[in-house]
């Protein structure tokens, strides 16, 4: 459909950016699919094959979604990069989703400082000298790591949200009716 580049962050996510560059490098993304296309939320894609079998993977990166915000990193807005993972925040491994609108409750939420936090509202609820310990270990606040956005192509990406969807292999809805494949990935700096 066309050619997406995208403009990497290591200063805000470092970890982040090295596996994703290192599975470019390794060529894992060519022949991927986007797999899971919602056309209000985000385009996904980068860990399956054409048959929809799951590519192998490294070991899944430790999550720096709050590291970045606290860095000025950016945030779940149109055209931005961030890894996919499962519930467990430290499970992101080559799965990545551009986002197609602001999706700002994907963000991670960034915890005031001190230990017992004094005062922290999340959820419509208000938690008063909690432990800083419980705050970290809490799934909700981890939030989907940005690590790039897209700098041109946005057009295609626009193309790709607009694909017709069913379901496809094991996927019960949101895969593409005609398979959108990522052909190359490649470094270009």
């Amino acid at each position: 459909m066309g050619d997406i580049v995208m403009e990497l962050y290591p200063d805000k996510a470092p970890k982040t950016v090295d596996n994703f560059l290192q599975y470019v490098r390794d060529k894992h993304y060519d022949g991927t699919v986007f797999h899971r296309v919602i056309s209000n939320f985000m385009v996904q894609g980068g860990g399956f094959d054409s048959s929809y079998k799951q590519k192998p993977t490294r070991a899944p990166v430790v999550h720096e979604g709050q590291a970045a915000i606290e860095r000025g990193g950016p945030r779940n807005v149109v055209g931005t990069v961030a890894m996919a993972r499962t519930n467990d925040p430290n499970s992101a491994s080559s799965q990545f989703f551009i986002n197609v609108k602001d999706n700002a409750f994907l963000d991670p939420t960034p915890i005031p400082p001190g230990d017992p936090v004094p005062r922290f509202e999340y959820g419509g609820r208000v938690y008063e000298n909690t432990p800083r310990a419980n705050l970290l270990r809490a799934d909700p606040l981890f939030g989907y790591t940005v690590f790039a956005k897209v700098v041109s192509g946005m057009d295609v990406v626009n193309k790709i949200k607009e694909v017709p969807t069913g379901s496809g292999g094991p996927f019960p809805s949101d895969v593409p009716k005609t398979q959108v494949t990522i052909l190359k990935a490649t470094l270009e700096k």
